[in-house]
């Protein structure tokens, strides 16, 4: 029987490589799954598309990987035996910044917004396209590097966003970002006093036109928790009720 994560005819080995790193090697990925199937479909996808695939199949195994070559990139699974995703991103996290794609069997949105809220900038439900997840790696990838020049800094509130260097602060002390919620800082930097909708932001700053919509409402959160000098009562980041949200450099609450 034809698994449902068999790669099709149609992904040939002459694609071109689309993502390489700084020194021009080709961008690294680790892609941990405990299911052989889907690890070795995605890890094939992703080396047909240029990419350098690392795998591991448990928690520890995947911090050992990381640890002995950092990747660009980690598309991880939710439910992995002894160490679960969520524990294997916070302990990402605390070795350095990487964007994380998790994948997930379960449909609940508890478990989404649990990836999310450790740091995930994506996730990807199970069954899922190969070729959509290898668009998510691309879309994530292209965001989390400097821009090739030209990126103007971004000042407001005592916030300073520099997209060139991909590095924010608050009074001068450095804030630690994910890859989504830097976009979203400089996003909303750029437009100050406008309110944009959920599926605004999701557009914008994800690079979707379709997605759940929480994710945007959890990283606005998580935003707020590192830029706001009272999270409870946001002055930078409004909520327009009805609406979305504002950045308010003024720091009026409505």
């Amino acid at each position: 029987m034809r698994s449902q994560y068999e790669p099709h005819r149609a992904a040939t080995t002459d694609e071109p490589v689309r993502d390489r790193d700084r020194d021009g090697a080709r961008a690294r990925v680790l892609v941990v799954d405990d299911d052989p199937t889907v690890a070795e479909v995605v890890a094939g996808y992703l080396d047909r598309s240029g990419y350098a695939v690392d795998r591991a199949d448990d928690g520890p195994t995947a911090l050992g990987r990381a640890r002995d070559r950092w990747p660009d990139l980690v598309v991880l699974d939710l439910m992995l035996p002894g160490m679960d995703g969520l524990e294997v991103c916070r302990r990402l996290r605390e070795q350095g910044p990487v964007p994380v794609i998790m994948l997930t069997a379960r449909g609940d949105e508890e478990d989404r917004v649990l990836g999310l809220e450790v740091g995930a900038d994506d996730y990807v439900t199970k069954p899922f396209s190969p070729r959509e997840l290898v668009l998510r790696v691309e879309s994530v990838l292209r965001r989390s590097r400097p821009a090739a020049g030209g990126g103007h800094r971004l000042a407001a509130a005592g916030l300073s966003v520099d997209p060139d260097a991909r590095r924010a602060t608050k009074n001068g002390g450095e804030l630690a970002l994910t890859l989504r919620e830097f976009d979203l800082l400089a996003f909303f930097l750029r437009h100050p006093g406008r309110a944009f909708g959920r599926e605004d932001l999701m557009r914008e700053v994800w690079g979707w036109d379709f997605g759940d919509l929480s994710t945007v409402t959890v990283h606005v959160r998580r935003l707020r928790g590192k830029v706001e000098d009272d999270p409870a009562r946001p002055r930078l980041i409004q909520t327009v009720w009805g609406v979305g949200y504002r950045f308010e450099p003024g720091g009026a609450v409505d």
